[in-house]
């Protein structure tokens, strides 16, 4: 079904992109401990689930519950991860699918201007990261088949999850 989506993605820079469906995003409230307890930006960035605009975690899970379907991106940079994403949700609007919504970890800016008190400097294609609304990534990804693991050194080579929400 997005098959167009998934070649895009490869074409310009994804290690992988795969569709999923709804019912194989693990939902766990608990991601939120790790961005309160494990993130040192933790009410500093634009796109934290603690930003004053932000939703609570239920709520997100409530809202993408909608969708039924997207796609997953994998890239090994943080930077490809989120424009690869991006691009994929103005095409899936273009197409027609006026929800498409992408999760990524922004990386728009150098250094997100929430740490300085500065309005973001993106707002339209800002996103805020799977894990900060809601979504499991390590179960979700290990589900599709895709690689995610803890790194034990700074040398391992990196695993960066994106996703559109299409449908």
């Amino acid at each position: 079904m997005y098959e167009a989506y998934i070649q895009k993605a490869v074409k310009t820079g994804a290690a992988h992109a795969k569709a999923f469906t709804i019912d194989q995003i693990v939902f766990d409230p608990r991601t939120i401990l790790k961005c309160m307890w494990g993130c040192e930006d933790f009410g500093r960035l634009h796109t934290c689930p603690s930003a004053p605009k932000s939703l609570k975690i239920e709520e997100y899970i409530r809202v993408f519950r909608h969708y039924k379907s997207g796609i997953i991106v994998h890239c090994h940079d943080k930077t490809p991860c989120q424009k690869i994403s991006y691009e994929l949700e103005r095409q899936a609007f273009l197409d027609g699918f006026y929800f498409a919504f992408s999760l990524s970890d922004c990386s728009i800016c150098a250094e997100c201007k929430g740490l300085t008190g500065q309005p973001c400097a993106a707002p339209k294609r800002a996103r805020p990261a799977f894990h900060s609304v809601g979504i499991d990534v390590f179960a979700t990804v290990k589900a599709l088949g895709l690689p995610l693991y803890p790194l034990k050194s700074e040398g391992e080579e990196q695993n960066w999850y994106s996703a559109v929400f299409i449908e």
